[in-house]
């Protein structure tokens, strides 16, 4: 229970966002110097670690909100997460620089993520995900992993963890102190605060919601899905700073999977999750955003600025239409 008024919830979200992100970045930090240390290559890093590990928000949040029977929280925040990470995090870098992208990117992975934006909308479609239909969606995504381990990866691929390597955001910091046993501390330091963090959100963003007399779904929709995608923004911002253009869209499109598929998987076999019919219009509203995201990418290989201004433009409408409740 979060006592106070608005002002208090909202700070207190503040504050969650804060730790969210930085406990992800140390956690994902130390997870990947620990899986170096034991002979794992950088591809499985990339794929399997990174992409879940900028997702340790979104997964935090959406299993405490099933726990706590908030089902229209924990579904709203994956399903806002995706749409932000496509719409305003790809928007934001597209108008920082243009971004082109490898066919083997655009075609396997633009169908990946099209897919399981596909399958989730099925299991919402009722407005309630059982614990079979969660245990389809895990196994979805196992497969579509051991896919990925198994097919030959181009080098820019591959680079995918170059923003959590030597000289990262979080690296810059955890490198500088050195000590016996220093990732597993900080590793167990940074899922405790993405717990405690996540905990905080859901309980503030959940009276929030009823004290301004904004939906759950909204609240979830907007604020705490926006808050949950602190680090992949941070990976996209860092990835187009050392040149790593791909990564920017890899690192969105990677999460983007993991979240429909993992975490509403995962959540779902925790408590089932029962939705508002809001959810269809957000489903609705992801398919389309992706959509015209992999057909650009299709027709183009590259998301322009001007692509990227109509992306960003069209989730601050979203915003706004939602708190007005004139959409969810």
């Amino acid at each position: 229970m979060v006592q106070g008024g608005p002002i208090v919830q909202i700070s207190v979200i503040l504050f969650s966002i804060l730790g969210l992100w930085i406990g992800a970045r140390l956690l994902v930090d130390a997870v990947v110097r620990l899986a170096r240390q034991f002979g794992l290559s950088d591809l499985v890093i990339g794929l399997t670690i990174v992409a879940m590990g900028t997702s340790t928000p979104e997964l935090a949040v959406s299993v405490d909100a099933a726990l706590k029977g908030a089902g229209d929280l924990a579904v709203a925040n994956v399903l806002g997460s995706n749409i932000y990470n496509l719409a305003f995090i790809l928007g934001v870098i597209s108008l920082l620089k243009m971004i082109p992208i490898e066919k083997s990117l655009v075609h396997r992975d633009g169908i990946a993520l099209l897919a399981s934006t596909l399958i989730g909308g099925i299991a919402i479609f009722d407005l309630q995900i059982t614990r079979l239909e969660g245990a389809l969606l895990v196994g979805v995504l196992v497969v579509y992993t051991v896919y990925l381990l198994r097919s030959n990866r181009s080098s820019s691929t591959v680079t995918t963890t170059q923003p959590f390597g030597d000289g990262g955001v979080a690296s810059s910091v955890t490198e500088r102190v050195s000590f016996r046993g220093r990732d597993s501390v900080l590793l167990l330091g940074g899922l405790a605060l993405v717990l405690v963090s996540g905990d905080f959100m859901v309980v503030a963003a959940a009276e929030l919601a009823r004290g301004v007399g904004i939906s759950e779904w909204v609240i979830g929709g907007t604020i705490v899905a926006a808050g949950t995608s602190t680090p992949e923004f941070a990976v996209s911002l860092v990835a187009i700073q050392r040149g790593s253009l791909g990564v920017s869209v890899g690192n969105v499109v990677g999460s983007n999977i993991f979240n429909i598929t993992g975490i509403l998987g995962l959540a779902a076999l925790v408590r089932p999750l029962e939705v508002s019919g809001l959810a269809l219009e957000t489903v609705a509203w992801l398919a389309g955003i992706s959509l015209l995201i992999v057909a650009a990418l299709w027709t183009g290989r590259a998301l322009s600025r001007l692509e990227g201004a109509l992306f960003t433009t069209s989730e601050i409408a979203r915003w706004i239409l939602g708190i007005l409740g004139l959409v969810g």
